[in-house]
């Protein structure tokens, strides 16, 4: 499981479709995070400081909603700059997973979510392509966290 079988190809494509979201990090990471929690208001429980925002406007406009949206974008991006790397992509999947999976306690579950949401916002700006092409990177991200959350005893 820790090759990864990306073509030249389709690391290209997918940095291309990825770098169109991530020139607005901040922006479209708090709009994932808003429309997750809009629509899953279950993960809402695990930031204690959104708790008490119920209306997406007030989550917009958060500090805490927009700065861990940009880190959620990082994150990614830091992973789509190291998709033709496994050993690479590895280093920063796994830290992140063991930290969701021990010290955050974040059901697993909630990493597609997140990643459908990203998926679901790339179609609506930039067209089915601009998604098709990001989709097998948001499979092995998934993928990756959950072998780690496995191995952490999910």
């Amino acid at each position: 499981s820790s090759t990864m079988s990306f073509s030249e190809a389709e690391v290209q494509s997918a940095r291309g479709a990825w770098e169109k979201m991530y020139v607005d990090a901040e922006d479209n990471g708090t709009t994932v995070l808003v429309r997750m929690f809009t629509e899953h208001p279950d993960t809402k429980s695990y930031f204690t400081h959104f708790k008490g925002m119920d209306s997406a406007e007030e989550m917009k406009q958060s500090d805490q909603v927009r700065g861990h949206g940009k880190r959620v974008f990082s994150a990614i991006n830091n992973m789509v700059q190291h998709l033709d790397n496994s050993e690479a992509f590895l280093g920063i999947v796994t830290p992140l997973g063991k930290k969701h999976a021990t010290q955050l306690k974040i059901d697993p579950k909630n990493f597609r979510i997140i990643c459908d949401i990203i998926l679901q916002l790339m179609e609506e700006k930039f067209g089915g392509d601009c998604k098709a092409s990001f989709e097998k990177v948001t499979n092995e991200i998934c993928t990756h966290l959950n072998n780690i959350y496995k191995e952490e005893g999910w």
